[in-house]
């Protein structure tokens, strides 16, 4: 059912519709006792289907929902709601200040949010996993994009009475295996800035986001000559026009650099017309 807390939209003539005909919904329906299970009731008496919206988040986890952000689903945000039951989503801020801090990169540009793009440095043998304004993962192994996609799962579920099983998405166990267990960032700061063109003598407005090693790993290295330990920042590189979501097709990116002293630098960009992201 569509859930109030995560919000629903209906159509104005479903709307006109329930107008009419939610007294008798009412009667027909005193069992149950929250707004949201009547209202789909009575919409699919009216013989309307739920369509889902996957920017809708009623997010019924529990305690670290960062799995979950850093593999959101490809569609806009539209909403978060039980952020008062989750801890901060900014491991170092409270909830005030976590939601403050993500509506900062909201406001550079809302349609990028928590969008999730992969890329990869076969050189060191390493993966990226950018969820756009919010984390950033380096993993020390090609691991493909269909696997980045599922979320870890770093949360619980609502109710441990339950049985499994607890989701309706495919989750990653968390696990101290050096090659499985990313490195994590967190955005830290955003810029925007004109980068010169050589070739047409024009600037180019790109969105500049900085993300920072939220704590050492304390793991091995997957393998020996390509630890991504001394990597302490990721900076990211994004277009300034906004995402378009009518092809339904993710972004690619490229890894620009990771030889500086502390610095990786990775630039988002659209996806060639047969491109595949695959190690």
């Amino acid at each position: 059912m569509a859930f109030g807390g995560a919000g629903f939209a209906l159509s104005y003539p479903l709307a006109e519709a329930l107008v009419a005909n939610l007294d008798r919904c009412l009667e027909t329906y005193p069992f149950y006792f929250v707004s949201d299970q009547i209202l789909s009731a009575c919409i699919a008496d009216l013989g309307v289907p739920l369509t889902s919206e996957k920017g809708f988040h009623q997010i019924d986890l529990v305690h670290d929902i960062s799995g979950f952000l850093s593999a959101h689903p490809q569609a806009p945000l539209i909403s978060l709601h039980h952020l008062d039951i989750a801890t901060p989503i900014f491991p170092t801020m409270d909830r005030h200040k976590s939601v403050r801090h993500l509506m900062t990169a909201a406001k550079i540009d809302q349609s990028r949010l928590l969008q999730q793009t992969a890329c990869y440095h076969k050189q060191k043998n390493w993966a990226f996993s950018i969820a756009w304004g919010y984390s950033a993962y380096i993993y020390e192994t090609l691991i493909p994009r269909s696997i980045l996609r599922r979320p870890f799962e770093t949360f619980t579920p609502w109710s441990l009475k339950r049985r499994p099983p607890d989701y309706m998405f495919n989750t990653r166990l968390v696990t101290n295996n050096s090659c499985e267990t990313p490195h994590i960032f967190f955005f830290r700061s955003v810029t925007r800035h004109s980068n010169n063109n050589n070739n047409s003598n024009t600037n180019i407005d790109e969105i500049v986001m900085t993300y920072v090693r939220y704590k050492p790993r304390q793991l091995p290295p997957c393998s020996s000559n390509h630890s991504a330990d001394y990597i302490s920042k990721i900076r990211v590189y994004s277009p300034a026009t906004k995402l378009n979501f009518v092809e339904n097709r993710g972004e690619c990116c490229d890894v620009l650099n990771v030889d500086g002293k502390n610095t990786a630098e990775v630039r988002i960009r659209a996806c060639k017309k047969t491109e595949i992201t695959i190690v």
